[in-house]
Protein backbone atom coordinates (compact mmCIF):
# COMPACT_ATOMS: atom_id res chain seq x y z
CA UNK A 1 0.00 0.00 0.00
CA UNK A 2 0.68 3.32 -0.80
CA UNK A 3 2.10 5.77 2.18
CA UNK A 4 -0.60 8.90 2.17
CA UNK A 5 1.03 11.18 4.14
CA UNK A 6 4.61 13.19 3.30
CA UNK A 7 6.40 13.27 6.62
CA UNK A 8 6.78 16.88 7.74
CA UNK A 9 10.37 16.11 8.04
CA UNK A 10 10.98 15.35 4.65
CA UNK A 11 8.30 17.97 3.36
CA UNK A 12 10.78 20.77 5.61
CA UNK A 13 14.05 19.12 3.20
CA UNK A 14 12.36 20.84 0.23
CA UNK A 15 12.75 24.54 1.67
CA UNK A 16 16.52 24.03 2.64
CA UNK A 17 17.90 25.54 -0.92
CA UNK A 18 15.57 28.33 -0.32
CA UNK A 19 17.09 28.97 3.51
CA UNK A 20 20.56 28.58 2.21
CA UNK A 21 19.79 31.07 -0.71
CA UNK A 22 18.98 33.91 2.29
CA UNK A 23 21.84 32.48 4.20
CA UNK A 24 24.20 33.59 1.43
CA UNK A 25 22.59 36.25 0.82
CA UNK A 26 25.66 38.81 0.54
CA UNK A 27 26.94 37.00 -1.82
CA UNK A 28 24.40 37.21 -5.06
CA UNK A 29 26.37 35.04 -7.16
CA UNK A 30 26.32 32.11 -4.65
CA UNK A 31 22.62 32.58 -3.20
CA UNK A 32 21.37 32.52 -7.08
CA UNK A 33 23.28 29.79 -7.91
CA UNK A 34 22.34 27.92 -4.28
CA UNK A 35 18.67 29.03 -5.29
CA UNK A 36 19.00 28.04 -9.05
CA UNK A 37 20.40 24.38 -8.06
CA UNK A 38 18.09 24.45 -5.89
CA UNK A 39 15.18 23.68 -7.60
CA UNK A 40 16.82 20.65 -9.39
CA UNK A 41 17.33 19.39 -5.54
CA UNK A 42 13.25 19.42 -5.61
CA UNK A 43 12.82 18.08 -8.70
CA UNK A 44 14.90 14.92 -7.45
CA UNK A 45 13.49 14.55 -4.03
CA UNK A 46 10.11 14.60 -5.71
CA UNK A 47 10.65 12.63 -9.05
CA UNK A 48 12.22 10.16 -7.16
CA UNK A 49 9.53 9.62 -4.47
CA UNK A 50 12.23 10.07 -1.62
CA UNK A 51 9.96 12.94 0.24
CA UNK A 52 6.52 10.47 -0.60
CA UNK A 53 6.15 7.56 -2.88
CA UNK A 54 4.91 8.30 -6.12
CA UNK A 55 1.29 6.60 -6.81
CA UNK A 56 2.09 3.12 -7.69
CA UNK A 57 -1.07 2.23 -9.79
CA UNK A 58 0.61 2.97 -12.40
CA UNK A 59 4.59 2.65 -14.60
CA UNK A 60 6.00 6.23 -14.11
CA UNK A 61 5.72 6.24 -18.19
CA UNK A 62 2.23 5.59 -17.74
CA UNK A 63 1.22 8.81 -15.32
CA UNK A 64 3.05 11.33 -16.47
CA UNK A 65 0.29 13.76 -17.08
CA UNK A 66 -0.21 13.94 -13.11
CA UNK A 67 0.57 17.22 -11.45
CA UNK A 68 3.80 15.90 -9.97
CA UNK A 69 5.44 15.21 -13.07
CA UNK A 70 3.88 17.44 -15.72
CA UNK A 71 2.63 20.34 -14.14
CA UNK A 72 5.24 20.63 -11.83
CA UNK A 73 8.27 20.38 -14.63
CA UNK A 74 6.03 22.86 -16.74
CA UNK A 75 5.46 25.46 -13.86
CA UNK A 76 8.08 25.30 -11.96
CA UNK A 77 10.83 24.31 -14.17
CA UNK A 78 9.79 27.21 -16.36
CA UNK A 79 9.55 29.70 -13.14
CA UNK A 80 12.37 28.77 -11.66
CA UNK A 81 15.00 27.34 -13.98
CA UNK A 82 14.72 29.58 -16.95
CA UNK A 83 16.45 32.35 -15.70
CA UNK A 84 19.86 31.13 -16.36
CA UNK A 85 20.40 32.96 -19.24
CA UNK A 86 19.66 35.99 -17.56
CA UNK A 87 21.70 35.23 -15.16
CA UNK A 88 24.41 34.83 -17.35
CA UNK A 89 23.79 38.16 -19.37
CA UNK A 90 23.91 40.18 -16.00
CA UNK A 91 27.55 38.59 -15.63
CA UNK A 92 28.51 39.67 -18.84
CA UNK A 93 27.65 37.24 -21.14
CA UNK A 94 26.14 36.65 -24.87
CA UNK A 95 25.78 33.49 -26.05
CA UNK A 96 27.87 31.37 -23.26
CA UNK A 97 31.17 33.55 -24.25
CA UNK A 98 32.14 36.65 -21.95
CA UNK A 99 32.22 40.01 -23.83
CA UNK A 100 32.78 42.72 -21.47
CA UNK A 101 34.90 43.39 -18.74
CA UNK A 102 33.63 46.60 -17.67
CA UNK A 103 32.19 46.34 -14.21
CA UNK A 104 28.53 44.23 -13.91
CA UNK A 105 25.48 45.84 -12.68
CA UNK A 106 25.05 45.06 -9.18
CA UNK A 107 22.04 46.09 -8.26
CA UNK A 108 20.38 44.47 -11.26
CA UNK A 109 22.64 41.27 -9.94
CA UNK A 110 21.27 41.42 -5.73
CA UNK A 111 17.61 42.01 -7.66
CA UNK A 112 18.45 38.78 -9.81
CA UNK A 113 19.46 36.86 -6.64
CA UNK A 114 16.37 37.84 -4.62
CA UNK A 115 13.95 36.74 -7.15
CA UNK A 116 15.85 33.89 -8.24
CA UNK A 117 15.62 33.07 -4.07
CA UNK A 118 11.65 33.72 -4.44
CA UNK A 119 11.78 31.18 -7.36
CA UNK A 120 12.88 28.82 -4.92
CA UNK A 121 10.38 29.20 -2.10
CA UNK A 122 7.95 29.44 -4.64
CA UNK A 123 8.59 25.94 -6.21
CA UNK A 124 9.28 23.95 -2.94
CA UNK A 125 5.62 25.55 -1.59
CA UNK A 126 4.04 24.47 -4.88
CA UNK A 127 5.32 21.14 -4.59
CA UNK A 128 4.31 20.49 -1.14
CA UNK A 129 0.97 21.09 -1.72
CA UNK A 130 1.06 18.64 -4.53
CA UNK A 131 2.36 15.47 -2.31
CA UNK A 132 0.05 16.75 0.56
CA UNK A 133 -2.55 15.90 -0.91
CA UNK A 134 -1.41 13.00 -3.64
CA UNK A 135 -3.18 10.24 -2.98
CA UNK A 136 -4.85 7.59 -5.86
CA UNK A 137 -5.68 4.95 -3.74
CA UNK A 138 -9.83 5.47 -3.62
CA UNK A 139 -11.35 3.52 -6.52
CA UNK A 140 -13.05 5.61 -8.97
CA UNK A 141 -17.16 4.75 -8.39
CA UNK A 142 -17.29 4.76 -12.32
CA UNK A 143 -15.79 2.99 -15.50
CA UNK A 144 -15.89 2.34 -19.05
CA UNK A 145 -14.63 -0.44 -21.28
CA UNK A 146 -11.48 -0.03 -22.67
CA UNK A 147 -12.35 -1.30 -26.50
CA UNK A 148 -14.46 1.86 -25.93
CA UNK A 149 -11.94 4.24 -25.02
CA UNK A 150 -10.26 4.84 -28.26
CA UNK A 151 -12.98 5.89 -29.70
CA UNK A 152 -14.47 7.79 -27.48
CA UNK A 153 -11.01 9.95 -27.44
CA UNK A 154 -11.80 10.75 -31.24
CA UNK A 155 -15.74 11.87 -30.31
CA UNK A 156 -14.28 13.81 -27.26
CA UNK A 157 -12.02 15.53 -30.13
CA UNK A 158 -14.73 15.90 -32.69
CA UNK A 159 -17.50 16.94 -30.62
CA UNK A 160 -15.21 19.43 -28.78
CA UNK A 161 -14.05 21.55 -31.47
CA UNK A 162 -17.12 23.05 -32.94
CA UNK A 163 -18.26 23.57 -28.84
CA UNK A 164 -15.31 25.78 -28.86
CA UNK A 165 -16.17 27.59 -31.69
CA UNK A 166 -19.83 27.91 -30.79
CA UNK A 167 -18.92 29.49 -27.50
CA UNK A 168 -16.92 32.16 -29.69
CA UNK A 169 -20.42 32.90 -30.54
CA UNK A 170 -22.08 33.52 -28.04
CA UNK A 171 -21.88 36.50 -26.23
CA UNK A 172 -20.11 36.54 -22.55
CA UNK A 173 -19.34 32.92 -22.80
CA UNK A 174 -16.60 33.05 -24.39
CA UNK A 175 -14.04 32.42 -21.65
CA UNK A 176 -15.36 28.50 -22.52
CA UNK A 177 -13.98 28.86 -25.92
CA UNK A 178 -10.06 28.03 -24.84
CA UNK A 179 -11.40 25.31 -22.53
CA UNK A 180 -13.33 22.97 -24.97
CA UNK A 181 -10.65 24.35 -27.55
CA UNK A 182 -8.01 22.89 -25.29
CA UNK A 183 -9.89 19.75 -24.57
CA UNK A 184 -10.25 18.98 -28.40
CA UNK A 185 -6.51 19.37 -28.57
CA UNK A 186 -5.41 16.84 -25.73
CA UNK A 187 -8.25 14.71 -26.63
CA UNK A 188 -6.91 14.66 -30.14
CA UNK A 189 -3.25 13.46 -29.26
CA UNK A 190 -4.53 10.99 -26.65
CA UNK A 191 -7.00 9.26 -29.28
CA UNK A 192 -3.96 9.44 -32.07
CA UNK A 193 -1.60 7.90 -29.45
CA UNK A 194 -4.02 5.52 -28.82
CA UNK A 195 -5.08 4.60 -31.91
CA UNK A 196 -1.73 4.17 -33.17
CA UNK A 197 -0.76 0.78 -31.29
CA UNK A 198 -4.21 -0.42 -31.65
CA UNK A 199 -3.18 -0.54 -35.04
CA UNK A 200 -6.69 0.86 -36.15
CA UNK A 201 -5.86 2.73 -40.43
CA UNK A 202 -9.54 4.49 -39.70
CA UNK A 203 -9.03 5.96 -36.16
CA UNK A 204 -5.04 6.87 -36.61
CA UNK A 205 -6.24 8.69 -40.02
CA UNK A 206 -8.90 11.09 -38.60
CA UNK A 207 -6.93 11.58 -35.59
CA UNK A 208 -3.62 12.16 -37.31
CA UNK A 209 -5.53 14.98 -39.88
CA UNK A 210 -6.94 16.50 -36.22
CA UNK A 211 -3.78 16.69 -35.10
CA UNK A 212 -2.06 17.94 -38.16
CA UNK A 213 -4.47 20.49 -38.33
CA UNK A 214 -4.03 21.51 -34.47
CA UNK A 215 -0.67 21.99 -35.37
CA UNK A 216 -1.36 24.30 -38.30
CA UNK A 217 -3.45 26.34 -35.58
CA UNK A 218 -0.81 26.45 -33.52
CA UNK A 219 1.83 27.26 -35.90
CA UNK A 220 -0.23 30.24 -37.01
CA UNK A 221 -1.18 31.34 -33.31
CA UNK A 222 1.87 33.77 -33.48
CA UNK A 223 2.72 32.34 -30.30
CA UNK A 224 5.81 29.74 -29.43
CA UNK A 225 4.11 27.75 -26.48
CA UNK A 226 1.45 26.43 -28.19
CA UNK A 227 3.61 24.54 -31.00
CA UNK A 228 5.99 23.19 -28.08
CA UNK A 229 2.85 21.57 -26.01
CA UNK A 230 1.75 20.17 -29.45
CA UNK A 231 4.69 18.24 -29.48
CA UNK A 232 5.66 17.72 -26.10
CA UNK A 233 2.10 16.15 -25.36
CA UNK A 234 2.07 13.93 -28.66
CA UNK A 235 5.38 12.68 -27.12
CA UNK A 236 3.73 12.02 -23.65
CA UNK A 237 1.32 10.50 -25.12
CA UNK A 238 3.32 7.63 -27.08
CA UNK A 239 6.18 7.47 -24.39
CA UNK A 240 4.87 4.35 -22.73
CA UNK A 241 4.88 2.10 -26.18
CA UNK A 242 7.07 3.66 -28.34
CA UNK A 243 10.26 4.28 -25.19
CA UNK A 244 13.08 4.40 -27.65
CA UNK A 245 11.30 6.41 -30.40
CA UNK A 246 10.51 9.30 -28.43
CA UNK A 247 13.42 9.84 -26.61
CA UNK A 248 15.11 9.76 -30.10
CA UNK A 249 12.54 11.38 -32.33
CA UNK A 250 10.82 14.13 -29.80
CA UNK A 251 13.45 14.89 -27.62
CA UNK A 252 15.92 16.30 -30.87
CA UNK A 253 12.39 18.03 -32.28
CA UNK A 254 11.39 19.96 -28.94
CA UNK A 255 15.93 21.13 -28.90
CA UNK A 256 15.42 22.22 -32.35
CA UNK A 257 12.18 24.34 -31.95
CA UNK A 258 13.59 26.45 -28.82
CA UNK A 259 16.05 27.03 -31.62
CA UNK A 260 14.49 27.95 -34.71
CA UNK A 261 11.27 29.33 -32.97
CA UNK A 262 12.46 32.75 -31.68
CA UNK A 263 13.40 33.59 -35.41
CA UNK A 264 10.32 31.85 -36.80
CA UNK A 265 8.06 33.51 -34.81
CA UNK A 266 9.23 37.20 -35.27
CA UNK A 267 9.14 36.87 -39.28
CA UNK A 268 5.51 35.23 -38.79
CA UNK A 269 4.38 38.17 -36.24
CA UNK A 270 6.33 40.97 -38.35
CA UNK A 271 4.58 39.36 -41.56
CA UNK A 272 0.91 38.43 -40.24
CA UNK A 273 -0.17 40.35 -37.76
CA UNK A 274 1.11 43.95 -39.47
CA UNK A 275 -1.14 42.92 -42.47
CA UNK A 276 1.48 42.50 -45.03
CA UNK A 277 1.12 38.91 -45.73
CA UNK A 278 -1.49 36.05 -45.75
CA UNK A 279 -1.43 33.95 -42.91
CA UNK A 280 0.19 31.47 -45.26
CA UNK A 281 2.51 33.52 -46.66
CA UNK A 282 3.91 34.43 -43.47
CA UNK A 283 4.29 31.10 -42.43
CA UNK A 284 6.04 30.37 -45.48
CA UNK A 285 8.80 33.45 -45.07
CA UNK A 286 8.75 32.35 -41.42
CA UNK A 287 9.90 29.15 -42.04
CA UNK A 288 12.09 29.85 -44.43
CA UNK A 289 13.64 32.83 -42.07
CA UNK A 290 14.02 30.03 -39.40
CA UNK A 291 15.56 27.29 -41.63
CA UNK A 292 18.48 29.80 -42.89
CA UNK A 293 19.00 31.10 -39.59
CA UNK A 294 18.24 34.59 -40.71
CA UNK A 295 17.98 37.44 -37.73
CA UNK A 296 18.28 41.15 -37.93
CA UNK A 297 21.16 41.24 -34.92
CA UNK A 298 17.94 43.13 -32.64
CA UNK A 299 19.08 41.64 -29.33
CA UNK A 300 15.66 41.47 -27.95
CA UNK A 301 15.15 39.13 -31.21
CA UNK A 302 17.93 36.92 -31.18
CA UNK A 303 17.99 33.73 -29.73
CA UNK A 304 20.21 34.89 -26.81
CA UNK A 305 17.88 37.80 -26.79
CA UNK A 306 15.34 35.20 -26.62
CA UNK A 307 16.68 33.15 -23.62
CA UNK A 308 17.73 36.33 -21.73
CA UNK A 309 14.15 38.17 -22.11
CA UNK A 310 11.23 36.15 -23.40
CA UNK A 311 12.06 32.51 -22.01
CA UNK A 312 12.04 33.80 -18.76
CA UNK A 313 10.08 36.56 -16.91
CA UNK A 314 12.57 37.45 -14.05
CA UNK A 315 13.31 40.86 -15.70
CA UNK A 316 9.55 41.97 -15.22
CA UNK A 317 9.48 40.20 -11.58
CA UNK A 318 12.57 42.01 -10.90
CA UNK A 319 10.73 45.97 -11.84
CA UNK A 320 7.67 44.47 -9.86
CA UNK A 321 10.00 43.73 -6.85
CA UNK A 322 11.25 47.12 -7.15
CA UNK A 323 8.18 49.05 -6.75
CA UNK A 324 6.65 46.97 -3.76
CA UNK A 325 6.65 47.24 -1.44
CA UNK A 326 8.70 50.41 -2.02
CA UNK A 327 6.82 52.62 -4.09
CA UNK A 328 3.40 50.48 -3.90
CA UNK A 329 2.06 48.69 -1.28
CA UNK A 330 1.25 45.52 -1.00
CA UNK A 331 -2.44 44.49 -2.70
CA UNK A 332 -3.53 42.37 0.40
CA UNK A 333 -6.90 41.32 -1.01
CA UNK A 334 -7.42 43.51 -3.61
CA UNK A 335 -6.27 40.95 -6.43
CA UNK A 336 -8.65 38.44 -4.89
CA UNK A 337 -11.76 40.64 -5.12
CA UNK A 338 -10.93 41.57 -8.92
CA UNK A 339 -10.91 37.84 -9.44
CA UNK A 340 -14.43 37.27 -8.01
CA UNK A 341 -15.59 40.26 -10.19
CA UNK A 342 -13.74 38.31 -13.12
CA UNK A 343 -15.66 35.10 -12.08
CA UNK A 344 -19.10 36.72 -13.63
CA UNK A 345 -20.07 35.62 -16.69
CA UNK A 346 -20.29 39.11 -19.20
CA UNK A 347 -23.54 37.58 -19.99
CA UNK A 348 -25.30 38.50 -16.73
CA UNK A 349 -22.91 41.47 -15.95
CA UNK A 350 -22.76 43.31 -19.47
CA UNK A 351 -20.89 46.27 -18.09
CA UNK A 352 -17.97 44.08 -15.97
CA UNK A 353 -14.66 45.73 -15.45
CA UNK A 354 -12.34 44.05 -18.64
CA UNK A 355 -10.53 41.56 -16.99
CA UNK A 356 -7.18 42.77 -18.87
CA UNK A 357 -7.42 46.62 -18.45
CA UNK A 358 -7.22 45.35 -14.33
CA UNK A 359 -4.47 43.20 -14.15
CA UNK A 360 -2.57 45.75 -16.70
CA UNK A 361 -3.30 48.66 -14.29
CA UNK A 362 -0.76 47.47 -11.74
CA UNK A 363 1.88 46.98 -14.43
CA UNK A 364 1.38 50.53 -15.56
CA UNK A 365 1.72 51.39 -11.73
CA UNK A 366 4.79 49.66 -10.92
CA UNK A 367 6.54 51.43 -14.64
CA UNK A 368 6.71 47.40 -16.12
CA UNK A 369 5.52 48.97 -19.16
CA UNK A 370 4.35 53.05 -20.67
CA UNK A 371 0.96 53.58 -20.23
CA UNK A 372 0.56 54.46 -24.12
CA UNK A 373 2.53 51.13 -24.71
CA UNK A 374 0.03 48.74 -26.81
CA UNK A 375 2.06 45.85 -25.41
CA UNK A 376 0.46 43.34 -23.43
CA UNK A 377 2.35 42.39 -20.35
CA UNK A 378 0.51 40.65 -17.24
CA UNK A 379 2.12 39.21 -14.39
CA UNK A 380 2.95 35.87 -14.04
CA UNK A 381 1.51 34.03 -10.93
CA UNK A 382 4.27 34.12 -8.17
CA UNK A 383 4.02 37.53 -8.84
CA UNK A 384 1.00 38.26 -8.15
CA UNK A 385 1.60 35.99 -5.01
CA UNK A 386 4.63 38.88 -4.14
CA UNK A 387 2.30 41.57 -4.82
CA UNK A 388 -0.39 40.18 -2.17
CA UNK A 389 1.79 40.12 0.51
CA UNK A 390 5.72 39.56 0.08
CA UNK A 391 7.44 36.29 0.81
CA UNK A 392 4.83 34.72 3.00
CA UNK A 393 2.08 35.91 0.40
CA UNK A 394 4.18 33.29 -2.04
CA UNK A 395 5.12 30.74 0.19
CA UNK A 396 1.05 30.44 1.31
CA UNK A 397 -0.41 30.81 -2.21
CA UNK A 398 2.12 28.65 -3.89
CA UNK A 399 1.37 25.67 -1.20
CA UNK A 400 -2.70 26.57 -2.05
CA UNK A 401 -2.04 26.18 -6.06
CA UNK A 402 -0.44 23.26 -5.90
CA UNK A 403 -2.62 21.70 -3.69
CA UNK A 404 -5.79 22.83 -6.20
CA UNK A 405 -3.84 21.25 -8.81
CA UNK A 406 -3.33 17.90 -6.84
CA UNK A 407 -6.87 18.02 -5.87
CA UNK A 408 -8.86 18.05 -9.14
CA UNK A 409 -6.60 15.80 -10.70
CA UNK A 410 -7.56 13.04 -7.87
CA UNK A 411 -11.10 13.92 -8.39
CA UNK A 412 -10.99 14.21 -11.98
CA UNK A 413 -9.84 9.68 -11.83
CA UNK A 414 -12.57 9.15 -9.26
CA UNK A 415 -15.22 10.49 -11.53
CA UNK A 416 -14.27 9.68 -15.20
CA UNK A 417 -12.83 6.31 -14.18
CA UNK A 418 -9.24 6.34 -13.44
CA UNK A 419 -6.09 7.94 -14.92
CA UNK A 420 -6.53 8.20 -19.06
CA UNK A 421 -10.43 9.86 -19.20
CA UNK A 422 -10.24 11.73 -15.52
CA UNK A 423 -5.74 13.74 -15.79
CA UNK A 424 -4.51 12.67 -19.46
CA UNK A 425 -7.62 14.19 -21.28
CA UNK A 426 -9.92 15.93 -18.98
CA UNK A 427 -7.31 17.68 -15.97
CA UNK A 428 -4.93 18.22 -18.74
CA UNK A 429 -7.54 19.29 -21.16
CA UNK A 430 -9.69 21.65 -19.39
CA UNK A 431 -6.76 22.93 -16.84
CA UNK A 432 -4.09 23.02 -18.66
CA UNK A 433 -3.65 26.89 -18.12
CA UNK A 434 -1.97 26.01 -14.64
CA UNK A 435 0.93 24.26 -16.09
CA UNK A 436 1.65 27.89 -16.65
CA UNK A 437 0.17 30.44 -14.32
CA UNK A 438 -0.99 33.46 -15.15
CA UNK A 439 -2.52 36.56 -13.35
CA UNK A 440 -5.02 35.73 -10.45
CA UNK A 441 -7.96 37.01 -12.40
CA UNK A 442 -7.55 34.61 -15.41
CA UNK A 443 -6.18 31.54 -13.52
CA UNK A 444 -8.76 31.46 -10.52
CA UNK A 445 -11.29 31.99 -13.25
CA UNK A 446 -10.29 29.37 -15.97
CA UNK A 447 -9.94 26.80 -12.84
CA UNK A 448 -13.88 27.85 -11.14
CA UNK A 449 -15.57 27.49 -14.99
CA UNK A 450 -13.36 24.59 -15.62
CA UNK A 451 -14.33 22.84 -12.72
CA UNK A 452 -17.61 23.64 -13.52
CA UNK A 453 -17.45 22.31 -16.83
CA UNK A 454 -16.01 19.23 -15.41
CA UNK A 455 -18.84 18.71 -13.83
CA UNK A 456 -21.08 18.91 -16.77
CA UNK A 457 -18.91 16.31 -18.93
CA UNK A 458 -19.96 13.68 -16.35
CA UNK A 459 -23.35 14.40 -15.45
CA UNK A 460 -23.36 13.71 -19.34
CA UNK A 461 -21.26 11.00 -19.85
CA UNK A 462 -23.43 9.09 -17.19
CA UNK A 463 -26.68 10.33 -18.67
CA UNK A 464 -25.59 8.74 -22.08
CA UNK A 465 -24.63 5.76 -19.88
CA UNK A 466 -21.39 5.85 -21.22
CA UNK A 467 -19.74 6.32 -18.04
CA UNK A 468 -21.20 3.77 -16.06
CA UNK A 469 -21.39 2.88 -11.88
CA UNK A 470 -18.79 -0.04 -10.63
Amino acid sequence: MQNNQAPLERIIVLFIPWALAMLFGGDPKLSYCVAWLGSFLIFFLTLTGWVKPLPTDRSIAEQLMRPIFMVQIIFAGYMACTSIFYFLDVLGYENFEKVTTTLMDKDRLVHTAQCQRYYCLAHASFASGILMFMNYETKSKYYISKEKLANLLMMFAVFSFPASILFTKVPGLSQFANQFSSLSFIAGTLALAFAIPLKKPGNTLICLIFYIFNFYQALTSGFKEPIIISVLVLGIFLYPNYKKIVIGIFVPALLLLFMFLPTYNRIFRQNAWSGDASTDEATQLALDAAINSANTGDEDDSNWGFLVFRLSEIDMFIKFTQSTPKNIDFYGTKLFEQSAIALVPRIFWPAKPITEDLVMERVFDAGVVNRASSVSAKPAFIVDAYLTAGAPGIFVIMLVYGAIAQIISVKAEKLFGGYILGTALIFSGLFQIMWRGLSFEFIINNIFWSYISMLAIHKILTAANILKEV
